[in-house]
């Protein structure tokens, strides 16, 4: 498949490091010449030249892209640039967008009907994932999939969790309301098999119904947190989006450290949200604001350092549950080990997005994991697909893949070994890096 990424910022750089990791036909469209100085550029080709030039979009054969995908800083370029390409050949394109009222679903069809296949606002997506974690603070990641009737929770288990020194061929013989897909232990990903034993201070993924989370919870052996108080470090746009979206009866504070941005902010914000011109990153400024008595607190800064160091203050002052936004993901690994409770990355959370757009089967949902170094997705399975032709345990599923539940007729089920997959099932499947494209073909 060959795919024009045209913006080699953060977002589209990490996507065009991703896809080159399966042999996709890359092309990085940037009119800075310094940013597509990247270290992998011998995996990907690189072009000079502006995503609004026809000129500079034929050069980078737009007319030949099954997909081109305009990520730059600028919403109207990235929409001038889609609308060149679709003209000019391309496929299908994306858009990346900042303003809320463009992906409002009942604007979708307007922007398709001008060339724009599909929008993404990395922003929106970042805000909607710190509101999951703050549903339920005791987890480090939250997704629900298919469309919330099947849960996959990643959570830190202690010494005093009951999974913990037990095998999961134990585990097996049990009620069998979850499945473990996945172990974070240090730098490894592992896909568990029977006689893998759960460590304390392993990570684990779970995947189980709505009704179940409560009783996951105990098998971590985690306590719940009532969130009605939150401090908040940075104005970023993710920051304003997350305090809009927080319910009325949540106290925040919102601490900025620029000051006419911090009067700017105070006009805008709504009644239940104080804005307060401090450097998060003060200790006595935290201490004086009374954050240990809040229940929850966020960094959201442009400085990954700031925002993990914040992080690490505030649990020192008694916070139960921190948010960091790590944009370096070389950090992300330090952020876990200072034991931050959720990390966020608009770059891992945009790739994910993009990525189901890419995948050559029915794919409702792609999700990169923060901590892990894998990806989720909600495939369904097709009439006469690989998927539905024999048992789970005969179908030789490539290794680095697994089955963590699926959904047949409304209803969620944990898939075992002895599970015959059905056209039409919604299918959870989980897998290390590189693996997704692995799985396609059984689906297909």
């Amino acid at each position: 498949m060959k795919i024009i990424i045209a913006g080699a910022g953060e977002v589209g750089t990490h996507l065009a490091k991703l896809l080159s990791q399966e042999n996709q036909d890359i092309t990085l469209l940037d009119p800075d010449e310094d940013k597509l100085n990247i270290p992998y550029s011998q995996e990907i080709m690189t072009v000079s030249g502006s995503p609004v030039s026809i000129s500079d979009l034929r050069n980078a054969g737009v007319n030949r892209a099954d997909m081109f995908i305009a990520l730059t800083p600028e919403e109207t370029a990235n929409i001038t640039a889609c609308l060149l390409a679709t003209n000019l050949g391309a496929k299908t394109t994306i858009a990346r967008v900042s303003n809320n009222e463009y992906i409002l679903p009942e604007n979708l069809e307007f922007f398709g009907k001008l060339g724009v296949d599909s929008l993404i606002c990395p922003e929106e997506l970042a805000a909607s994932e710190i509101l999951s974690a703050l549903k339920t603070p005791w987890s480090r990641q939250w997704w629900e999939l298919a469309g919330g009737k099947l849960i996959l929770v990643g959570a830190k288990v202690r010494d005093n969790a009951p999974l913990v020194n037990r095998k999961l061929m134990e585990l097996a013989s049990e009620e069998r309301f979850y499945h473990i897909v996945a172990v974070k232990r240090d730098d490894e990903t592992i896909i568990p098999r029977g006689q893998d034993k759960i460590q304390s201070g392993d990570i684990l993924y779970f995947t189980a119904a709505p009704q179940y989370v409560n009783r996951i919870k105990a098998l971590a052996g985690k306590q719940n947190i009532d969130i009605n108080r939150i401090a908040i470090m940075g104005g970023s746009r993710i920051a304003q989006k997350v305090a809009e979206k927080l319910p009325d009866n949540i106290n925040i504070k919102l601490l900025e450290k620029d000051r006419d941005k911090s009067y700017r902010l105070a006009e805008k914000v709504k009644n239940n949200v104080l804005i307060i011109n401090g450097d998060g990153r003060n200790t006595d400024l935290l201490i004086r604001e009374n954050i240990k008595d809040c229940d929850a607190f966020i960094a959201l800064t442009a400085n990954s350092e700031a925002n993990i160091l914040a992080c690490v203050t505030a649990k020192n002052l008694g916070v139960p549950k921190t948010v960091a936004e790590v944009e370096n993901i070389d950090y992300i690994r330090m952020a876990e080990k200072l034991d931050i409770g959720t990390v966020i990355n608009k770059k891992l959370i945009a790739a994910g997005h993009i990525y189901r757009f890419l995948l050559d089967a029915d794919v409702s949902t792609v999700k990169c994991m923060t901590f892990a170094n894998a990806e989720v997705a909600e495939l369904v399975a097709g009439k006469g697909s690989k998927i539905t032709r024999k048992p789970v345990k005969d179908l030789k599923l490539p290794v680095g893949i697994t089955l963590g539940g699926m959904i047949r007729h409304n209803t969620a089920e944990i898939i075992s070994g002895d599970t015959q997959i059905q056209a039409g099932d919604h299918v959870v499947v989980f897998c290390l890096d590189t693996s997704m494209h692995k799985i396609e073909d059984y689906f297909n």
